[in-house]
């Protein structure tokens, strides 16, 4: 049978133009207009697919990669994959240090994408030889022929989303968005829209979210680094105890700082009421949208954008497990557990 066949050369192909969602439910009798840029769209579940493929093509066309290459990367677990992702169908090697407060379920799809991964512990210095820092760049200098992604301090990082999702997110909104809100970890997402769209209206205000036990917020008050600061927290991908040269603080306007056990519940209630099966990330910046409404920021002419960064998927043995949740201390009688599983035993079945 003759004819063109419509489809696409490989997965890789898919990475990016993620649609935008309108919210519903979740900020019923809210002031303005929530759209939610839906990250999981993305072939690798996440907004990384869109860095992995822009570093990796551009080491490709500066001749930095060469074949038979390892790529090597320090990740909570979403770069990670998407690394692993592009490398395979690419033919490179992939080598992860990964986070301890990564999830289990992040773990194993890096391994299962066929990374070999490091589980480094979390809370430790950042300088300290076991932090997933200090794994990578020691494996880095130790293999011959590999590249170090170093997301924390890549400008590609950023260029990736002034390219490409800072322009999506203006065409989608037809140059009519008022706010940006979105998670800050390595920065790259929120600096690179940020800068696109502020060019493109300097009123447009930017609103980074950041997790208590991170330094991100008060350093963008007083440009002063304070260690203390810095305290165990479990939201991942999000917040940092170092300032990464990838995240741009000229062009965001404020922080809004969240707690873990608020941005868990709050990713739990999208899924349930909006039906997009989000992560802990997308939970965090939806939570600063209701603080900010609290305190009254936006108005009836306000059209906000929220980033939601990855799927649920990567969080069921976290926000999604009723045991880990409740080990958490984050059920009470404001958040009761959500578990809807029976077990039918026939034995028990009266007739």
């Amino acid at each position: 049978m003759n004819g063109h066949v419509n489809t696409y050369q490989n997965i890789l192909e898919l990475i990016g133009n993620t649609p935008l969602i309108r919210l519903n439910k979740a900020v019923k009798g809210y002031k303005g207009s929530f759209y939610a840029k839906f990250e999981a769209f993305n072939p690798g579940h996440s907004n990384k697919d869109r860095i992995a493929i822009y570093i990796i093509e551009e080491a490709e066309r500066k001749g930095i990669l060469k074949p038979g290459a390892t790529i090597i990367e320090t990740t909570s677990g979403n770069t990670g994959f998407s690394l692993a992702m592009v490398s395979m169908i690419k033919g490179y090697n992939c080598i992860l240090a990964v986070s301890s407060k990564s999830s289990k379920d992040k773990i194993n799809m890096l391994s299962s994408m066929g990374a070999k991964v490091h589980v480094c512990p979390a809370n430790v210095p950042v300088d300290d030889p076991r932090s997933y820092y200090e794994v990578a760049k020691k494996m880095h200098s130790e293999i011959k022929n590999s590249v170090y992604i170093n997301q924390y301090f890549n400008e590609l990082n950023v260029e990736a989303h002034y390219r490409f999702t800072g322009p999506e997110i203006w065409e989608q909104t037809n140059g009519k968005i008022t706010h940006l809100v979105a998670s800050s970890g390595t920065g790259g997402t929120i600096s690179g829209c940020a800068k696109f769209l502020k060019e493109k209206n300097p009123h447009i205000k930017v609103i980074g979210v950041d997790a208590y036990g991170s330094v991100l917020k008060k350093y963008h008050e007083t440009q002063e680094l304070d260690p203390n600061e810095i305290y165990p927290y479990r939201i991942e991908g999000l917040g940092k105890s170092l300032i990464p040269s990838s995240t741009h603080f000229d062009v965001i306007d404020l922080f809004v700082k969240v707690t873990d056990e608020s941005s868990a519940h709050t990713a739990r209630n999208i899924t349930r009421s909006e039906g997009m099966f989000v992560g802990y990330t997308s939970g965090a910046a939806m939570q600063a949208i209701h603080q900010l409404v609290d305190e009254k920021y936006f108005d009836e002419d306000s059209k906000v954008v929220v980033i939601f960064p990855d799927h649920g998927s990567r969080y069921m043995s976290k926000i999604y497990n009723e045991e880990w949740m409740a080990a958490q201390g984050f059920f009470d009688s404001s958040n009761e557990s959500q578990n809807n599983i029976q077990y039918i035993n026939d034995l028990t079945i009266k007739k």
